[in-house]
């Protein structure tokens, strides 16, 4: 294995870990108004999204490291290749390889998490429309 192809990752990793970021931003943006939210006017709908909100801001940091820990790795294979220790790089490699595909499945997951979070919200309006409407 020649040092660049472990080098090939890193622009995907770094889209990924960027990708990550931008969604734990947005969350923290989403808790910050639902706490704003829940001290002007305490409601019970805000605390069925409260596990959710937890679970998710769990598994971006959880994305976030195993990402991070992916980019290590590859790092630490072309220092491998670089030292000239090819069979020790190519599982070092294999092992990056596969935290990334750890951290896509749990972006899967997060991502379902957040589609479910939307649904409770549009149930929400969908119930207070059929309440309206049938005043």
């Amino acid at each position: 294995m020649e040092i660049g192809v472990p080098a090939l990752l890193f622009p995907a990793i770094s889209l990924l870990l960027l990708a990550y970021t931008n969604r734990f931003l947005g969350l923290s943006s989403v808790i910050r108004k639902l706490y704003e939210d829940y001290q002007a006017a305490p409601d019970p709908k805000i605390a069925r999204q409260i596990a959710n909100l937890r679970r998710r801001v769990a598994l971006i940091r959880g994305m976030q490291a195993v990402g991070v820990g992916s980019l290590f790795l590859c790092v630490l294979c072309m220092f491998m290749i670089f030292f000239g220790l090819p069979r020790l790089a190519h599982a070092v490699f294999a092992i990056s390889l596969v935290c990334m595909l750890v951290s896509l499945a749990i972006s899967l997951t997060e991502i379902r998490m957040s589609s479910d979070a939307l649904n409770i919200l549009l149930a929400d309006i969908e119930e207070d429309l059929a309440k309206h409407d049938s005043d």
